[in-house]
């Protein structure tokens, strides 16, 4: 196969698994099977269709969550706010119309909280921008362009910055928070940018080359990108508390990686499952938790011993993890609840 026939294959994969839907249903409440370090019971409640990530807002005590339905023209999508302890929902809110002709709205999928400055920053894939919405009334504020199939955004709120990936063109972007225009670009041809994190106490940002199985390292006073090697088609990214390690989610591989950044090296790799989609940290216990799409899990990993510490059933395609208050969301792309809504389950986290 061709380097380009594999990098369309791959984008392929990841526009597919940006969109898609199912209609399996969950049987029953989703429960740890250890018990361990998790809560043995998780709290569970249908959202809405489409539900594509989530964030944890501290300033608000809110959950908010993204969705969006179909194919474009997308016409359903809404930016949720949510109980992080009920999984009530208190708002939805739509994106505004792009196309009177059709309904068509700007569909939000990846997003990101801004406390400092009280918004909600979202990624609008299909309008290959970022968008940016109130926290208090949940007005969309500002959209961003120049952002092709924009897949995931991050803040960081001590330099006032939202690190937007460019999937599609092989940027990296950044804007002001204050004032939304654009402070840099790093493009690299060939390149997929996906996941995104950054570590505010220096202000370094990375992504994920999902085409390249690599890291993208943007420091500040670096003169160009840095570039590390990690697992098979990395889609999502996090950052140890110290900072020092990163952790990709790679989505061909099923696996974790633990990258050791000041090195440059993967140290370790843990086989998570099928289609290991996202990644997040655990401030508290340093434990890292994997979403595994294909075999519907999240795998809490050990990521000094490099083993598995439990394995959460989570019910068909589990799309998104996000750990913040003491507990573990992932939203699920099941399509099982009463009216076809996908579900958020909560596992409360142990110490």
């Amino acid at each position: 196969m061709t380097a380009l026939a594999h990098r369309m294959r791959r984008t392929t994969a990841i526009a597919v698994s940006l969109a898609a839907g199912s209609s399996l249903a969950l049987a029953g409440t989703a429960t740890a099977h250890s018990g361990n370090p998790c809560g043995s019971v998780a709290s569970s409640a249908p959202v809405a269709k489409g539900l594509y990530q989530t964030a944890y807002s501290e300033r608000n005590h809110v959950l908010w969550a993204t969705s969006s339905v179909g194919e474009p023209p997308v016409t359903h999508s809404s930016l949720v706010k949510l109980d992080p302890h009920t999984l009530k929902v208190e708002a939805m809110y739509r994106p505004p119309v792009t196309n009177p002709e059709t309904g068509a709205v700007e569909a939000v999928y990846g997003i990101a909280v801004d406390d400092e400055h009280n918004t909600v920053w979202t990624t609008n894939t299909r309008d290959n921008s970022v968008g940016v919405y109130s926290q208090r009334t949940g007005k969309r504020l500002a959209t961003l362009p120049g952002v092709k199939h924009a897949r995931e955004v991050v803040v960081d709120e001590k330099h006032n910055l939202a690190w937007a990936s460019s999937f599609a063109d092989g940027s990296v972007i950044a804007f002001d928070t204050r004032t939304y225009t654009e402070k840099k670009r790093v493009t690299l041809v060939g390149s997929s940018p996906a996941g995104m994190a950054v570590d505010e106490r220096t202000g370094t940002a990375y992504a994920t080359d999902f085409a390249n199985d690599r890291i993208i390292e943007i420091a500040p006073r670096a003169k160009g990108p840095r570039l590390i090697p990690t697992g098979d088609s990395p889609l999502s990214i996090a950052l140890s508390e110290d900072g020092r390690t990163a952790y990709s989610a790679d989505q061909a591989a099923g696996t974790v990686s633990v990258i050791n950044l000041r090195k440059g090296a993967v140290t370790r790799t843990v086989p998570t499952g099928a289609g290991a989609k996202s990644v997040a940290t655990d401030p508290r216990s340093g434990r890292v938790l994997v979403a595994n799409r294909t075999t519907a899990t999240v795998t809490v990993v050990d990521p000094r011993k490099g083993t598995v510490v439990d394995s959460l059933a989570t019910g068909a395609n589990t799309n998104h993890v996000h750990v913040a208050h003491g507990a573990a969301f992932v939203a699920v792309k099941s399509g099982s609840g009463p009216e076809g809504q996908d579900l958020l389950h909560r596992f409360p986290l142990g110490h």
